[in-house]
């Protein structure tokens, strides 16, 4: 069983919209998960906006994978490199501790997590 960065068990990040690497809902990780989709964070305008201008446009959608884009205050798995990023750039969406998984631990600090917890 998966665990968070809290050290009990995962909780579901979301499921509208789906998100995880495995698109579970959760922010489960493996080998096969290469960018480390381990943060549920709640999403912000400015967070879209930072991801956007790296390279990653999580807002548009993209029919052709069944992503219908991301808005504000949606929740979904981000990757761990991006969210520390984001954090040492002051624009890091806000974390969900009971669903970030623990591996999240090698990133960021949980003090650092829980000054973004939700």
């Amino acid at each position: 069983m998966a665990k968070n960065v809290l050290g009990t068990e995962l909780l579901s990040c979301s499921t509208d919209p789906v998100t995880g690497f495995y698109r579970d809902g959760c922010c489960n990780t493996g080998a096969d998960d290469a960018g480390v989709h381990v943060v549920c964070s709640r999403v912000t305008a400015e967070f879209l906006e930072f991801s956007k201008a790296k390279g990653n446009d999580l807002s548009t959608p993209m029919p052709q994978y069944g992503f219908a884009g991301l808005k504000p205050g949606d929740q979904w798995c981000l990757c761990a490199a991006r969210w520390k990023e984001a954090l040492d750039a002051d624009a890091a969406p806000a974390v969900v501790l009971e669903a970030t998984h623990a591996a999240m631990l090698e990133w960021a600090t949980l003090d650092e997590l829980k000054a973004h917890a939700v």
